[in-house]
């Protein structure tokens, strides 16, 4: 959809097979990471299944003076924090079709061992009980559907009214001609 963007994040974790710097994450030694922390670069960061993951506000502010809208792919940790700092997000809790889906989509994608499959299982759980903190659910089965979902709600949010500029509404509708 026009006028819509993926932020890259920046993790501390290998790059799995396929992944390239800069299009799927950004990759960075822990070092460099807490560096970024202490130097106040995020706008939100996690430590997610032993790595940091995190939201360049570099990355966030070029992309919304651009026009854009901005979709982060951050876990409820990130989610958490951009709802306390960013009051007009939108947040969308993705869930999988149910758990044993998850752990087929772990197990396939064949990029983690046994035991961090578990740990994120596990960890899995806990987040689903966050859902609730959200403003809308998408439940991540058929992809045309779940594309077609997120686009209705990005086409709603556009248009509610508390996103229209009041002083455009003013100048071009009330004010009276002289």
């Amino acid at each position: 959809m026009p006028l819509m963007r993926h932020s890259v994040s920046y993790t501390t974790r290998a790059p799995r097979p396929g992944e390239i710097n800069n299009v799927h994450y950004t990759f960075v030694d822990r070092d460099t990471f807490q560096t970024m922390i202490a130097d106040r670069v995020f706008v939100e960061w996690a430590e997610v299944h032993g790595n940091f993951y995190g939201t360049s506000k570099k990355r966030i502010e070029e992309l919304a003076d651009a026009g854009m809208d901005v979709v982060l792919d951050i876990d409820v940790q990130g989610a958490r924090q951009i709802k306390r700092d960013l009051s007009d997000c939108v947040c969308i809790f993705i869930l999988p079709p149910s758990m044993e889906v998850l752990r087929k989509r772990l197990v396939e994608r064949m990029s983690d061992p046994d035991e961090v499959i578990g740990i994120r299982l596990k960890n899995a759980v806990m987040e689903v009980r966050e859902y609730k903190n959200y403003d809308y659910v998408i439940v991540n089965n058929i992809m045309e559907d779940v594309f077609k979902e997120l686009m209705s709600i990005v086409i709603a949010e556009r248009a509610c009214v508390t996103r229209i500029d009041q002083e455009w509404i003013q100048k071009n509708f009330l004010e009276e001609e002289v």
